[in-house]
């Protein structure tokens, strides 16, 4: 709205440039006291004619201007991000902010302009940011103050509380009765890989903002909940304030999702950010393989370059040169370049193998009963076995009746074992969803070198087989793949693989093949035959269940972070496997169940920095608003205070109200000038005045 009002003032026009005009001063000075000191007549005629004469020259004004005043602008900040969600800052903020627009409508000499801010990305707010734009549309000489409904947690508060801020007073309205408290997990350095036998650990702090600390005071401990994938929980006390030190075996391979939880703090604003979500993947450091060769032989040399070949491999291979009933008179110490350390190998040390693999071992003394005893036993506490097999299974010296048969998934035939015979392997159809043979085939038919030599079984088959071969009763079986008690056992029933390695026939996937058999028998997760999976990505629960039935289930049960429960339906994929999705915006961890396979997902925060501090606060704005002389006020329970004009100079707030100054801007319409000496009047004074001087002086 513009009033428009005339304003007089005074104004000099000069008619010479001013220095000519203060030279002439000066001379009519020098004149008037050199008459003074004679004492001259009329020496006060003279002084007033001198007066008129510069007065004129000065070109006295007067300057009437009409102008047009604008209406100040007040800028209304509407804080809407994520930190504003908690509890009721949000129905409060919306409530005043009705009320300052409708209080501002009745005041006919401001205008209101409303801006709401919310995060951008994921680096907090920018209330500041988003006011600056605003400010860019509104002259400085318009600005009548700032009125922020925000909870104080900005996050690029300038670090200089200069112009625009300084020159109007910022008003901040935080929804709340007071500065409140919260309490924080805040994670400093969390691994995310960790070596499988050793130990992982995460350097945290829980922290309580907002609560007065006197000194050096003890601060306190806190009850801090650790749960990783399921298990039951830990509880650990926690120094408040401190650097503390979790420390976590890493017992498997594959991710692990640690929570660890604070316990609330009495009377804190909110519990979201008292949990904290940690990721830690196991991985291997070195895998330790022993490889026993019963004799030298063509395939040997696959076996040794494929597990030199892999980097976290440390292999340990003897073979057996000659066996205990030959002697053809060399001493043992020229067999060797060590002997063969069963003792050490296969009681003492065979813990720390990760995988033992038998290349054609024949049972020929070379180990007593007793370590392939310690062999079995092995594999049931959780090791891995795998036998490559030739001739040797099939005869008298052939490990199936030893303490180790009773591991084995299968045993040879007591007659007509040794099949001589050319053949391509094959896939079956479990062998074609089992991730250690899945994809191999790369077609329908592979197109596979073909083998001339495999073992036939009985048909009491213990475990699962992934590829066999094409006899003239049906399909035989090559690869078979048990678990035995908390261990796994792998059977190769030819000992023709090498020819692959060779190119022959077209050759085969041997390398890749064999390093899957390794890697499944030391459990790692991504060759699980049966998984369930999950994982979050851009706000959806992404989950997937692997298996070899024909039917997976069809629905799991997912658990948010909050405790709720909700079934969700998957999708089958191809056989064996099926996939389903659902929104999954909460941060913590999200656990997913079949009723056999569990599965854990990590929420994170999506703005982090909203969450870090939950406090409505004006400490952190406190800088700002004494530069700018504004003020902080509480929305709960009084509401918005009430809005008054005020003079700069004035005071800006007071209990239940907040200024906004009266800038006075203003456009001149028009100016009417009017002399107040004006030549027809001058002259005939000056005229008149020196005249009466002369009169004077000359008696």
């Amino acid at each position: 709205m513009k009033l428009e009002q005339a304003i007089a003032a005074l104004r000099l026009d000069p008619v010479l440039p001013a220095w000519l005009i203060v030279a002439l001063a000066a001379l009519c000075a020098l004149a008037l006291a050199v008459a003074l000191w004679r004492r001259a007549r009329g020496t006060g005629w003279r002084f007033l004619a001198f007066g008129v004469v510069l007065l004129w020259l000065t070109g006295p004004r007067l300057v009437e201007e009409t102008r047009e005043t604008l209406p100040d602008i007040a800028l209304l900040v509407v804080d809407q991000s994520a930190s504003m969600t908690t509890g009721t800052r949000a129905a409060l903020a919306e409530a005043a902010r009705l009320k300052i627009e409708a209080a501002a409508r009745d005041l006919p000499d401001l205008e209101l302009r409303t801006i709401t801010v919310a995060e951008e990305g994921s680096d907090g707010t920018h209330l500041f940011g988003a006011i600056d734009r605003a400010l860019a549309d509104i002259p400085r000489a318009r600005l009548a103050g700032i009125i922020a409904i925000s909870d104080g947690q900005a996050h690029d508060i300038p670090a200089i509380a200069g112009p625009p801020y300084a020159s109007a007073p910022f008003h901040l309205l935080a929804p709340a009765k007071a500065e409140e408290t919260d309490r924080r997990i805040r994670i400093i350095a969390a691994p995310g890989f960790g070596v499988v036998g050793k130990t992982a650990t995460i350097r945290l702090t829980v922290e309580d903002l907002g609560v007065p600390r006197n000194g050096l005071a003890i601060f306190g401990t806190a009850a801090l909940t650790i749960r990783r994938d399921g298990e039951a929980p830990r509880v650990q006390q926690a120094p408040i304030g401190l650097e503390y030190q979790v420390d976590l075996p890493i017992t498997r391979g594959g991710p692990s999702v640690i929570e660890l939880e604070a316990e609330p703090l009495g009377g804190e604003v909110s519990s979201v950010n008292n949990k904290a979500v940690v990721v830690i993947n196991g991985v291997h450091d070195r895998l330790r393989v022993l490889l026993v060769s019963g004799e030298p032989h063509a395939g040997e040399r696959t076996w040794r370059r494929l597990l030199k070949a892999d980097p976290v491999v440390d292999l340990v291979h003897f073979t057996i040169l000659r066996p205990p009933e030959k002697d053809d008179m060399t001493p043992a110490n020229e067999m060797a370049l060590i002997p063969f350390p069963t003792r050490e190998l296969f009681q003492v040390k065979l813990r720390e193998f990760d995988l033992v693999i038998f290349d054609r071992f024949q049972n020929r003394g070379v180990l007593p009963m007793q370590y392939l005893r310690n062999i079995a036993e092995y594999v049931r506490a959780g090791g891995a076995l795998l036998m490559s097999v030739g001739p040797e299974f099939t005869g008298a010296t052939s490990l199936a009746p030893s303490p180790l048969g009773a591991i084995l998934p299968a045993r040879p035939l007591p007659f007509g074992a040794l099949v001589n015979d050319a053949y391509r392997p094959g896939v079956t159809a479990l062998g074609e969803r089992h991730p250690v043979t899945a994809g191999l085939s790369r077609g329908p038919v592979p197109v596979w070198g073909r083998w001339y030599r495999r073992i036939a079984v009985a048909p009491d088959i213990a475990g699962t087989v992934l590829l066999d071969a094409p006899d003239g009763e049906g399909r035989a079986p090559l690869l078979v793949l048990d678990h035995v008690g908390e261990g796994r056992v792998a059977l190769l029933l030819s000992d023709q693989i090498w020819l692959w390695s060779r190119g022959h026939d077209g050759g085969g996937p041997q390398a890749e093949l064999l390093r899957r058999i390794a890697h499944w028998l030391m459990k790692e997760p991504e060759l699980e035959e049966s998984a369930l999976t999950a994982r979050l990505e851009k706000g959806q629960l992404l989950v997937q269940r692997r298996g070899l039935e024909d039917t997976p289930p069809g629905q799991v049960i997912v658990t948010d972070p909050a405790g709720a429960r909700s079934p969700l339906v998957l999708t089958p994929t191809r056989p064996g496997d099926a996939a389903g999705s659902m929104a999954a915006a909460a941060p913590g961890v999200w656990h997913v169940s079949d009723g056999r396979l569990n599965a854990f997902a990590a929420g994170e925060t999506a703005n982090p920095l909203e969450f870090a501090d939950l406090r409505a606060t004006a400490t952190l704005l406190a800088p700002l608003i004494k530069a700018s002389n504004g003020s902080v006020h509480w929305l709960d329970p009084n509401g918005p205070p009430a809005l008054r004009r005020t003079e700069a100079g004035r005071e800006t707030a007071g209990r239940s109200w907040i200024g906004l100054q009266r800038r006075h801007d203003h456009l001149v319409s028009g100016v009417a000038a009017t002399p107040l000496l004006p030549s027809w009047l001058a002259l005939p004074l000056i005229l008149g005045l020196a005249l009466l001087a002369w009169r004077r002086e000359g008696g």
